[in-house]
């Protein structure tokens, strides 16, 4: 209950802040299970397009949210679990970065490395000594490695419900999306079935610009555009550059 009343008293705010217009262009407002991606300029553009939808599409629709700074706070991680429902996801770069490997101590004698020869001590029972490279494997597309990101997503999908992801993967802040990563492309191939609805924020990133604590009113907008489909033999680039194309083409509508 106190979710269900706090959705309804952010939805009041955030029309009031923003307008928080639904803009159906290409697409009717639809129950059916969809993938609706769209820019990223602000971390309110999950609450946007959360506030633009129709009730009955909020109910079944699930905004993805950086756990890097939607679960910070246990009010940020009360609002996004309880409120919008969110999928927590980890945003590239915000893994840990080990601490530097200590040096070596010094030693009378120094054994330099080789990566093409056997290099042996002076003492006459010890083993030879091999200094080799390992190579690092690629992760292959498909693999349990390369899906692991998306998992969060994949889980989502297969129990029905609707998602909101932005392939960018992070903010942009010179007005013009990104270019997508691969993440789209490996849905759209997963759940062929899923509708994918492109849909353009705009003005967001003003209401709070970088940097900023104190939301600004300015009028926002959320338009949905006509849905993409990845054709039979379409390959990852060509389609995640026509689905850019799709979001950008709504700026204009």
């Amino acid at each position: 209950m106190l979710a269900k009343f706090t959705g309804w008293a952010l939805l009041v705010v955030i029309r009031l802040l923003t307008g928080a217009q639904a803009r159906w262009w290409g697409c009717p407002p639809k129950a059916e299970q969809r993938i609706y991606f769209a820019n990223h300029q602000s971390h309110l553009d999950l609450v946007m397009i959360w506030a633009a939808l129709p009730e009955e599409l909020r109910s079944i629709t699930r905004p993805i949210a950086a756990r890097d700074y939607w679960a910070t706070s246990p009010f940020k991680r009360w609002i996004t679990t309880e409120v919008f429902n969110a999928i927590y996801v980890e945003r590239g770069g915000s893994a840990p970065v080990p601490p530097p490997a200590a040096a070596p101590a010094p030693s009378e004698e120094r054994i330099e490395p080789s990566f093409d020869a056997v290099v042996q001590t002076e003492l006459p029972l010890s083993p030879p000594v091999v200094e080799t490279m390992e190579p690092t494997a690629p992760v292959v597309p498909g693999s349990a490695e390369a899906l692991a990101p998306l998992q969060p997503l994949i889980e989502a999908l297969q129990s029905g419900d609707s998602i909101i992801i932005f392939p960018e993967g992070t903010r942009g802040h010179t007005g013009e999306p990104q270019k997508f990563k691969s993440g789209l492309f490996t849905l759209a191939q997963m759940f062929p079935e899923v509708v994918l609805v492109p849909a353009w924020i705009d003005n967001v990133q003003r209401v709070m610009p970088k940097g900023e604590v104190v939301p600004v009113p300015i009028l926002c907008s959320v338009t949905f555009g006509e849905p993409v489909r990845l054709e039979e033999g379409e390959e990852r680039r060509p389609f995640l550059d026509r689905a850019r194309e799709a979001v950008v083409a709504l700026r204009y509508v």
